[in-house]
């Protein structure tokens, strides 16, 4: 069997302040991600999802427990992990004093490979993030968006066999975003393996061929979008609005949850006429589409992805 590209055992983060309180980040994270994967860490902001990336990166120390990429322990031998491996942090940005073909370039040379060579990658990566016409612009007069595809070009050009990405298309509107799935499902094909976080429910469904949920330092659940969506109980979620519209009335039709003024309930194709039926009795509106990993996150977590941690 394939060595996995990330084995985690029981990783453990905890932040020791002086005159404060201990902060712990992580309390015994296990996960594991095979080699070609696409795999997203699914949470809030401060679930841990940053702190996770940064010491499987080696740029963080575990408390306790262990990290391991393609069998080398990241904190015991991080200078063995390092050349395999591609960082976009959730905090970088290219340097301001290099245009976006510089940042790539030189970067590409750091990493050993050939003039020649890295002129190639440069320009193939630049083309795949829309950069080109932005190319020689210095980075600091660059908009936040263009600085954020700068960095994801800069990691994706060096086709590493482990990517790490937290939180790649922040900031980016929903084409640039686009761009970047269609150019990272590329590089999985080519044999590159994928770890990022993300918030963005959208991008967790669409790019992952399996996530994490992860929640206040632990994990909660792992498995497939399509899998995590049938473990909510039903395949359509139908709006209801109407002051009737409460848990109380509906809640034997399936799971129901408030949200926004609304009512939605997770139900069964079978049942939907009778709910409906219901729903028009009691003069409340109602809208039917398909179950998102919306609700499977909040089946999970118990609240919305953009509450705050």
């Amino acid at each position: 069997m394939a060595e996995p590209a990330v084995s985690a055992h029981e990783v453990r983060k905890i932040y020791h302040r002086r005159g404060a309180p201990e902060v712990t980040a992580l309390s015994g994270v296990s996960l594991e991600v095979r080699s070609g994967e696409r795999v997203a860490l699914l949470g809030r902001n401060g679930a841990g999802k940053t702190t996770f990336l940064k010491i499987a990166s080696t740029l963080l120390a575990p408390t306790s427990g262990h990290v391991e990429v393609f069998g080398h322990d990241v904190d015991r031998t991080p200078g063995e992990v390092r050349p395999l491996i591609a960082v976009v942090p959730q905090e970088g940005k290219p340097f301001f004093h290099l245009t976006p073909r510089e940042q790539v370039y030189t970067y590409l040379l750091t990493r050993g490979f050939a003039r020649a060579e890295a002129r190639r990658r440069t320009d193939e990566a630049l083309g795949q993030m829309e950069l080109t016409e932005v190319a020689d612009r210095l980075s600091v007069t660059l908009s936040g968006g263009q600085r954020q595809r700068t960095m994801v070009a800069t990691v994706i050009a060096t086709e590493a066999p482990l990517l790490f990405l937290d939180e790649p298309t922040i900031g980016m509107d929903p084409f640039a975003r686009r761009g970047v799935w269609a150019s990272l499902r590329s590089l999985t094909r080519k044999g590159s393996t994928i770890l990022l976080t993300t918030h963005y429910l959208d991008e967790a469904e669409a790019l992952s061929d399996r996530l994490y949920i992860v929640e206040r330092g632990r994990v909660l659940v792992d498995g497939t979008s399509e899998g995590l969506k049938r473990s909510t109980g039903g395949s359509l979620r139908v709006t209801l609005t109407g002051p009737a519209a409460t848990p109380e009335a509906f809640g034997s039709f399936g799971r129901a949850y408030p949200e926004t003024g609304a009512l939605h309930v997770v139900t069964t194709p079978e049942r939907l006429p009778e709910l409906l039926s219901f729903a028009l009795r009691q003069q409340v509106t109602a809208a039917v589409g398909p179950v998102t990993l919306e609700e499977a996150f909040l089946r999970v977590v118990g609240r919305s992805i953009d509450e705050e941690s």
